[in-house]
C-alpha cells in the first residue's frame, strides 16, 4: 500500500471509530433521556444534528444523494409522499405546516425553487444545501416516525420533512429508493459556515440616499437589493431609515399581535427561515399557547415556535410597494438575523388590509434610553 492510500485509509478507519464513539454516546444519553430530540442532544453532544443523524445510517437512517447536485429533484418528487408536514426552522423559531408538495417550480441557473401549494409555501436556496436523510425511526407508542431531512455543510437543518397519517408510504420507500446513496458512512465532516462579513460604520453609510431609495421601492422583493446597493446589514437599514418608516418596539409585540389577529380572525402571513429555506405561513391563527420561553400557535394544520427570550429586537416596518404600504412586524436576534417576519395576508398582491396596520400602529414604541 502507498503512503497515499495508507494515509486515506487511516484517515476512514479514524472517522468510522469517531462515528461509532459518538454512536455509543448517543445510545446512552437516549437511554437516560427517551424523549429527547436529536437537535437538542446534538447540542449536548456538542456536534451537529447532521453528524448524529450519520450515525444512523444502517439503522434507522439513509443517506440520500441529489443526482448530479440537483437537490430540486429530490424536492419535486416530494409530491408522490401525499400529505406530509413540512419543518423549517432556525435558532430561535421553528415553523411547521401540513400539506403537500404539489406545485414546484425551480430555477437550476440561480439554483433556487420554490414550494407553492396552498399549504406547503417554500423559498428554497440549493446553494447552502449538503447532505439529506430518509429516516424511519421508532416512535411513540411503537409507531414509525419517517421523514426526509435536509442539512448544509455546516450540519445545520434547513428542512425537514415528516410523513403524516394517510401520507403514502409505498411512495416513501419508492423515494428512498430511488436517491439513496452509494455512501452509507456513519461518518459525516462537517465544515463551519462562513463567517458573515462586519458591519460598517453607520457613519459610512449615504443615509440620505439610503431613505430616498428606501422611498422608491415598488415591491417588499426590492428591500434585499437596497440593502445590497448600500452594502447595509438588515437590522442597519432599519435603523437608518427614515423615521415614519421603521422603528423598534417591545419585545412583547409577537404576543400582543398574535393574540389580536387570533381574537379577531384577521389572516396573516408568517416567514421563518434559515439560508436554505423561507417557510411561509398564510392564513389565520387561533390557538396561541405560550409554554415557558417558548410562545406557541398550535393549530391543527400549522405550529409555530418562538423562543421569546431570544428575540434581540422587534421592528415595526414600512415599505412603499405597487400597491401601497406593506407593514410588518420583524424579529431579530442578538447577531441582527431574521427571526420571523408577519405580515397581512394579501392575495393577488392586493392592498393590506387596514386591520392589520391598526394592529401594528398601535403597538408601544421601544423608547431609546430601553
Amino acid at each position: 500500500m502507498d503512503a497515499a492510500n495508507r494515509v486515506q485509509t487511516e484517515a476512514h478507519t479514524g472517522a468510522t471509530q469517531t462515528a461509532a464513539a459518538l454512536k455509543n454516546r448517543w445510545t446512552q444519553l437516549r437511554a437516560e433521556h427517551p424523549h429527547l430530540r436529536t437537535r437538542d442532544a446534538a447540542a449536548q453532544l456538542n456536534v451537529s444534528e447532521a453528524e448524529l443523524v450519520a450515525t444512523m445510517c444502517g439503522e434507522e437512517a439513509t443517506r440520500l444523494a441529489a443526482p448530479e447536485g440537483n437537490w430540486g429533484a429530490l424536492i419535486e418528487n416530494l409530491k408522490s409522499l401525499g400529505r406530509v408536514m413540512a419543518l423549517t426552522r432556525n435558532n430561535e423559531a421553528v415553523s411547521e405546516r401540513k400539506g403537500e408538495y404539489s406545485r414546484t417550480e425551480l430555477f437550476p441557473s440561480h439554483r433556487m425553487g420554490q414550494v407553492l401549494d396552498e399549504g406547503i409555501d417554500l423559498r428554497l436556496f440549493f446553494t447552502t444545501w449538503t447532505h439529506a436523510f430518509a429516516l424511519d425511526e421508532e416512535g411513540e407508542s411503537g409507531r414509525r416516525k419517517r421523514s426526509v431531512q435536509f442539512f448544509s455543510a455546516d450540519g445545520n437543518a434547513i428542512h425537514k420533512v415528516f410523513l403524516q397519517d394517510g401520507s403514502d408510504l409505498q411512495a416513501f420507500d419508492a423515494y428512498v429508493a430511488r436517491f439513496q446513496s452509494l455512501d452509507q458512512s456513519r461518518a459525516l465532516e462537517v465544515q463551519p459556515a462562513p463567517a458573515s462579513p462586519p458591519e460598517r460604520s453607520d457613519n459610512e453609510i449615504d443615509v440620505a440616499t439610503l431613505r430616498v431609495d428606501w422611498s422608491g421601492l415598488t415591491s417588499t422583493h426590492d428591500f434585499f437589493g437596497l440593502t445590497r446597493k448600500h452594502n447595509v446589514t438588515r437590522t442597519q437599514a432599519l435603523r437608518l431609515a427614515a423615521p415614519d418608516m421603521a422603528y423598534k418596539v417591545e419585545n412583547s409585540s409577537l404576543r400582543r399581535v398574535l393574540d389580536q389577529v387570533a381574537e379577531s380572525e384577521l389572516p396573516i402571513m408568517v416567514f421563518v427561515g434559515n439560508p436554505g429555506c423561507i417557510q411561509i405561513h398564510s392564513g389565520a391563527v387561533s390557538n396561541i399557547k405560550p409554554t415557558g420561553s417558548w410562545l406557541n400557535v398550535l393549530d391543527a394544520d400549522f405550529n409555530l415556535h418562538v423562543r421569546e427570550d431570544l428575540i434581540h429586537t422587534s421592528w415595526m416596518v414600512r415599505k412603499p410597494t405597487r400597491e401601497g404600504i406593506v407593514t410588518s412586524l420583524e424579529l431579530y436576534n442578538t447577531e441582527g438575523e431574521q427571526i420571523a417576519l408577519l405580515f397581512s395576508r394579501r392575495k393577488d398582491y392586493r392592498e393590506e388590509s387596514e386591520a392589520w396596520r391598526n394592529v401594528l400602529s398601535a403597538l408601544p414604541i421601544l423608547s431609546e434610553s430601553a
